[in-house]
């Protein structure tokens, strides 16, 4: 970090070095000043160096400012880039090993502390040689005055270790207990309509700050140590700067120093047991450490490494798993030895209880995560060896939950490798819909006919501004936000995709609006012709699909044709509303021929014994 500092941080060096220079000269100088005003010596040639000291000490101590807060500023700026882009390679790994709250709390609290870093060094190196000048000026002053302060150094010494050792300790449990109440911050910040549906805003304001008296008890043993440095300052500098003077007096009377030298001893003394400007250093230098090794907790975890291999030009979309097992933090196993081999171009649902696998398993299929065992492959090249925007251009997402990215809908939908706007496009709206002023048609086209595919096109045109309406001025409701990022997944999913997987994305849509997104992915359908894997909870979805993984407790259970499981009374059971959970049952049992029936009995195949 000292070293991103750049040439700022030379110019803060030799700046801090001229300045604690002048500092030890100055002293000198206003001592022969005050010999010569007495008749010893060259008045104006003294009172002219003393005034060119001044000068320089005023000029110095302003660029010491400057380089220091330009050098700090940079430092931190390559911090925060250098921890912004290794979280974002890190993935989605990157907020299971640490929360949000966390991680935003040490991009901008703790990298602005660390930041200081190239100041911190600096000051504290240079701030020794004011001391360390001033010991050897009382040396050449007279012996005597440079015994008599080293006599009492020892205990100056004793009192900046002590401090520089409690505060750095108080610093690190400090920031950890700042990092637990911006964790719990956030939680609140995205459950607000949560916490405000249940009444229980006091509640949660309690759970936020319970970390807060271990704040408070750890700011205040900052403070108790800052106070316990001052008071000792307090005696023990005074104390030692009156029996450097006392002797310096008795040397004076004896005549073997001149009064101007007596002035100097009294400046070589302050400065000497100049401790204050020490503890300042050094108890920034303590902060910049414990926060820099918060950043480094994060650095320290590893980025997603990524190969060089290319997709072969002839695949289309065959998806493997080998012996994928998968490990959760706190013990046990997710996903167990899971063997799949997904044909291209086919429909595939993956079904099963919560907490079965399902989410992880589409995960795992577009590299959002890694296994700890096993193997994912794509048209027989495995994840981890692929070019980054190669994989990212063949695999699209659609989310439960999708997070809109962007200031305008015509940026969320574009957002991703295939779509995005070349460098020096502008979208605008015009009254017969979105164009882009500097060429790029085909940008926004793709755009409106993924939206119109995912049923979002009618209700993005009533926008105030179409397509190019903010974000942050249109509230959508749970369908409406799931459409939008069904447009994106299906802008994603351009000439070069070839695998479309879509995690419970029908979860807030009605049953028409889900029954004309399943006519896009299957018969003729735009995006019927790739690979399609499908989290679902419905039955209507997986009558349709060509295949249907069922996953049970973290294995395949079984897999086939949505007719060929429904005889299985445990593959029935999954369609139904846990009890457990207290959900309120959203939809009758389905028939594999994708039909609704009336009332949850037996399976229109098994009346009479017959099969349809």
């Amino acid at each position: 970090m000292v070293r991103r500092g750049g040439v700022w941080g030379a110019v803060l060096a030799a700046t801090s070095l001229l300045l604690s220079g002048v500092y030890v000269v100055l002293p000198a100088l206003m001592g022969r000043t005050v010999d010569a005003v007495l008749g010893s010596g060259d008045t104006t040639v003294w009172l002219t160096l003393s005034t060119v000291a001044v000068t320089l000490l005023i000029v110095c101590d302003a660029g010491d400012d400057y380089a220091g807060a330009v050098a700090n500023a940079r430092s931190t700026a390559w911090l925060r880039h250098t921890l912004l882009g290794h979280v974002l390679d890190m993935g989605p790994r990157a907020t299971r090993r640490h929360h949000p709250g966390d991680l935003t709390a040490r991009l901008v609290g703790n990298t602005s502390r660390a930041g200081g870093a190239p100041s911190g060094l600096v000051w504290a190196v240079t701030e020794l040689i004011p001391p360390v000048g001033a010991v050897v000026a009382l040396a050449l002053i007279d012996p005597w005055l440079c015994l008599t302060f080293l006599a009492g150094l020892p205990l100056i010494v004793l009192v900046v270790h002590a401090f520089a050792r409690d505060v750095s300790d108080v610093n690190d449990r400090y920031f950890a207990a700042q990092g637990r109440i911006a964790t719990r911050l956030a939680d609140a910040v995205i459950g607000i309509r949560t916490i405000t549906a249940a009444g229980t805003t006091a509640r949660e304001a309690e759970r936020i700050l319970a970390p807060l008296p271990e704040l408070h008890r750890h700011g205040r043993g900052m403070w108790r140590a800052l106070s316990r440095v001052s008071t000792r300052d307090a005696t023990i500098v005074p104390l030692l700067e009156i029996a450097v003077l006392a002797v310096a007096g008795l040397e004076l009377a004896r005549g073997r120093i001149t009064p101007g030298q007596l002035l100097a001893a009294t400046e070589y003394v302050v400065l000497a047991t100049s401790v204050s400007s020490l503890v300042a250093s050094v108890s920034k230098l303590a902060l910049a450490r414990a926060t820099a090794g918060r950043v480094a907790e994060v650095l320290d975890s590893p980025p997603m490494a990524h190969g060089h291999a290319r997709l072969p030009a002839e695949g289309g979309g065959r998806l493997e798993f080998d012996g994928v097992t998968v490990r959760a933090p706190e013990g046990g196993t997710v996903l167990d030895g899971v063997d799949l081999e997904i044909p291209a171009g086919t429909l595939t649902a993956v079904v099963g209880r919560s907490g079965s696998g399902k989410s992880l398993l589409a995960a795992l299929a577009g590299r959002l995560t890694d296994p700890d065992d096993g193997e994912v492959r794509l048209d027989g090249v495995p994840l981890p060896d692929l070019v980054p925007t190669n994989l990212r251009q063949a695999i699209a997402y659609g989310f439960e939950r999708p997070t809109l990215l962007g200031e305008t809908f015509m940026e969320a939908i574009s957002f991703g490798p295939p779509t995005a706007p070349a460098e020096g496009e502008r979208i605008i709206e015009t009254g017969g819909g979105p164009v882009v002023e500097t060429g790029g048609d085909a940008v926004v086209r793709a755009v409106v006919r993924a939206a119109t595919v995912a049923r979002a096109d009618t209700f993005l045109r009533t926008m105030p501004d179409g397509y190019a309406t903010p974000l942050a001025t249109a509230p959508l409701s749970g369908g409406e936000t799931q459409r939008v990022g069904l447009a994106r997944a299906f802008a994603q999913s351009g000439p070069a995709g070839r695998l479309l997987v879509l995690d419970d994305v029908t979860a807030s849509l009605d049953t028409v609006t889900e029954h004309e997104i399943t006519q896009v992915l299957t018969g003729f359908g735009p995006l019927a012709t790739r690979t399609r894997l499908i989290v679902t909870h419905r039955a209507s979805t997986a009558a349709r699909a060509d295949l249907v993984i069922w996953l049970d407790k973290g294995r395949v259970r079984r897999q086939g044709t949505h007719r060929s499981l429904w005889a299985d009374p445990g593959y029935r059971a999954v369609f139904r509303p846990d009890p457990t959970t207290g959900e309120v049952a959203r939809q009758a049992l389905t028939a594999p021929d994708g039909g609704v029936r009336p009332a949850p009995v037996a399976h229109p195949e098994q009346r009479r014994g017959g099969v349809r």
